[in-house]
């Protein structure tokens, strides 16, 4: 997910924070410092004892949803399925899984075992707020086991693409046969149950008057609504691009030249008459670098005649490759892992072309459109 931070990672899956992820940690901070310590004097406890107890029990539970999604991850990565990343964001995380599960049993079983996880911790926080002898420490444990348990109450609702959703997909799929008609199906549904959301939050805000519930509830759903159709366009997009591999969108007529060539020489030549902005750099064929116009731009006018495209351009030590038999698929998610717009196409050590990810893009959702 762009506009996020890399946290490490755990058990060999990244974890990145998204900065939306923020913006609710201060809320549900906020939250629990003017909630603790709930039916107990508050002059019994320290607002600073209580801001640290609020920021430790946030931390808690974005670590309850981190185990939640590792869960997720951890299941589909025994089954085959490769996990890209973990991301933590306004409404919680998010497992980013690079393919869809083969069989219905086991995108059942990738999408229970979350909310099973989260009624775990649920326990565990229940447990530990009997154990606890100081009244704030099980107030503290007591609201973990019951937010724990609403998270895995909210991701079974039957909307895709929350977990419920997933399950709902699977047992479709088990009876239809079918995962397209499938993933279509639980698609409505999901955005049925957004639509509820974003009339219930209206009703709210109407009939009672209760502006942050009511907004919050039509937020929840614009945000379901917008996850079931990006959701369902990914599913469109990987059947689009089935069997289709990178031989297919490679554009062999991208000029390769040399990096002894100067800027001004480049620009009169190459980028005017053709309107291309990237380049391989290659001799004899083979890559040693690219160049593009956001590089060239860089520099000043008054530079281009003594500034070769050796000095400005990407080494291909840099630079993401791509071969002719790679599926198309796995092509455009490196190349949006790596924000990179343009990848040279190798064969033999040799560079035969260059791959646009707008073209690519366009080129699904092309086959999408006609397909559906």
């Amino acid at each position: 997910m762009r506009g996020s931070i890399s946290l490490g990672k755990i058990l060999g899956i990244p974890l990145r924070l998204h900065y939306t992820w923020f913006i609710i940690f201060v809320l549900v901070t906020v939250s629990l410092v003017l909630y603790f310590p709930g039916d107990y004097p508050v002059e019994h406890y320290p607002i600073e004892l209580r801001i640290i107890l609020g920021i430790l029990t946030s931390v808690l539970f974005f670590a309850s949803i981190i185990a939640h999604e590792l869960a997720h991850s951890i299941l589909a990565t025994r089954n085959n399925i490769p996990v890209k990343e973990i991301t933590l964001f306004v409404f919680g995380g998010v497992s980013y899984i690079t393919k869809e599960a083969t069989q219905p049993k086991t995108e059942l079983l990738i999408a229970i075992v979350g909310p099973l996880a989260s009624l775990a911790m649920g326990g565990i926080f229940y447990g530990l707020h009997f154990l606890a002898g100081e009244a704030l420490l099980a107030n503290f444990m007591w609201w973990l086991a019951i937010i724990n348990v609403l998270l895995a109450i909210f991701n079974l609702i039957p909307g895709f693409p929350l977990d419920g959703g997933r399950v709902f997909r699977a047992i479709v799929w088990q009876r239809t046969h079918n995962y397209h008609k499938a993933t279509s199906i639980a698609t409505k549904v999901g955005r049925g149950i957004a639509y509820s959301f974003i009339v219930g939050g209206i009703t709210i805000i109407f009939a009672y008057h209760l502006w942050f519930n009511g907004l919050w509830l039509i937020f929840i759903g614009w945000f379901l609504h917008n996850a079931a159709r990006a959701s369902y366009q990914q599913v469109l997009l990987r059947r689009a691009g089935s069997g289709i591999t990178v031989r297919h969108i490679t554009d062999y007529n991208c000029p390769l030249i040399s990096r002894e060539i100067n800027l001004r020489d480049l620009v009169q030549q190459y980028i005017l008459p053709t309107g291309r902005n990237c380049f391989p750099v290659v001799k004899e064929a083979v890559l040693e670098g690219m160049v593009t116009l956001h590089q060239i731009k860089k520099i000043p006018h008054t530079r281009w005649d003594t500034t070769l495209v050796q000095d400005i351009m990407t080494l291909a030590s840099k630079l993401k490759v791509a071969h002719p038999d790679q599926d198309v698929l796995t092509l455009l998610q490196e190349m949006d892992g790596k924000n990179a717009s343009y990848t040279p196409v190798i064969e033999r050590e040799r560079v035969i072309g260059i791959v646009n990810r707008e073209d690519l893009t366009r080129f699904l959702r092309t086959r999408t459109d006609l397909e559906t």
